[in-house]
């Protein structure tokens, strides 16, 4: 079994329009120094340029500021959409990104998820996969140190370097999105990178991640690299309240909207036509969690006995509830889930449990030391 589950969020992020985007993203900037302070592992920051909902424009941005803030959580870009970007500003970008967060930046990759970024920048979508591939190659070489020469339909490079040297050794941990299609995970098992698994967490969706994870580990083993379940994470949505009754009504705030977003405007299909409930429907078709730390725990203990071991569980940023119900979940998470899911309160519970079994035995033990230093002051003429 692994060491540890890492915790961490996939910060697209979701927030509602209703919101004034100033104060949005100071709240999102807000909302990662909390996690900072409650011992989250990691948070992924995305990039989106249409749809009015995932606002963060370009996360190596915000992350600097972000690392600014924070102390020891990991920061990663979730994820750079690689068709959007010639490869050497990218690497230039992250290995600065790098040095500035002295070593807590990780770089996530993926084609880019909403077509109508694509459109915007005359980009068929056909193309992307191939696209992230291209560029994927290109910037782990510029990353490697090595001087590249290559030409595609879209970038050339004439004998590109980096001007700087890593900061972390040999170069920023890196991760590829995957959600339906193979592609991402093919490319992370070829260049022996970490997974992130954007699916969903329905029994479809799972299915699509172990076919995705046996693409992986077929790559990995071709290309020479071992697939290490410790570069795998999973992304799950979740709100949690005190009871269960109360998440639900927390989520009345901002649930209705995300769901319409994701199916109306976004490609991923994720509510059928006629849902009057969508939070109910969220719930019952394994999507997510609205409900209390027991109903994390048992939903993470699915995802684990559905997909085997990973290395990190990362939470959906949204907006379901208002502001302080949602710093609250996370708190909720971080307290009361994690640490039983990843068994440290087991040695609590023995100590705990040691002591009730015998407490007449150590009560008896200090009774007796109680009545002989009472008998030993008597005998020195005290009493």
């Amino acid at each position: 079994m692994l060491d540890r589950l890492r915790l961490g969020v996939f910060f697209a992020p979701y927030n509602a329009v209703i919101q004034d985007p100033t104060e949005t993203l100071a709240r999102n900037m807000e909302l990662l120094v909390h996690l900072d302070r409650l011992g989250y592992d990691e948070a992924w920051v995305g990039e989106h340029h249409s749809g009015g909902v995932e606002i963060i424009a370009c996360p190596e941005m915000f992350i600097a500021a972000a690392a600014q803030l924070t102390s020891r959580i990991r920061l990663g870009t979730g994820v750079v959409s690689l068709p959007y970007h010639h490869p050497l500003m990218v690497a230039d970008r992250i290995t600065q990104l790098d040095h500035m967060t002295r070593g807590r930046a990780m770089f996530g990759v993926g084609p880019g998820a909403l077509v109508s970024d694509a459109f915007m920048m005359g980009i068929n979508p056909v193309d992307q996969r191939r696209r992230m591939n291209e560029g994927l190659e290109a910037v782990i070489r510029l990353l490697r140190g090595e001087t590249v020469a290559m030409e595609t339909d879209w970038f050339k490079l004439c004998d590109a370097r980096l001007q700087m040297p890593p900061y972390t050794r040999p170069h920023i941990d890196m991760a590829v999105a995957a959600a339906r299609s193979p592609a991402g995970a093919s490319a992370a098992g070829r260049w022996g990178l970490g997974l992130l698994s954007i699916g969903g967490t329905s029994d479809e969706a799972l299915q699509y991640f172990n076919s995705n994870w046996n693409v992986y580990c077929e790559c990995a083993g071709q290309n020479g690299h071992r697939a290490d379940r410790r570069k795998l994470a999973i992304v799950a949505s979740m709100h949690v309240a005190e009871t269960r009754e109360q998440a639900f009504e927390n989520v009345k705030f901002g649930i209705g909207p995300f769901m319409e977003y994701l199916t109306e405007v976004t490609t991923f299909g994720a509510m059928p036509a006629g849902i009057t409930d969508p939070a109910r429907f969220m719930v019952e078709s394994g999507l997510g969690v609205i409900g209390t730390p027991d109903d994390a725990l048992r939903h993470l203990e699915r995802l684990w006995s559905a997909s085997g071991e990973f290395g990190a569980l990362l939470l959906v940023g949204h907006d379901w509830a208002d502001w302080e119900q949602t710093r609250r979940s996370y708190e909720l998470i971080a307290r009361y889930v994690m640490p039983q899911f990843n068994g440290q309160l087991d040695a609590r519970q023995a100590s705990l449990e040691f002591c009730r079994q015998n407490r007449e035995r150590f009560l008896s033990v200090s009774e007796a030391a109680v009545q002989n230093e009472i008998q030993r002051y008597r005998d020195q003429g005290r009493g």
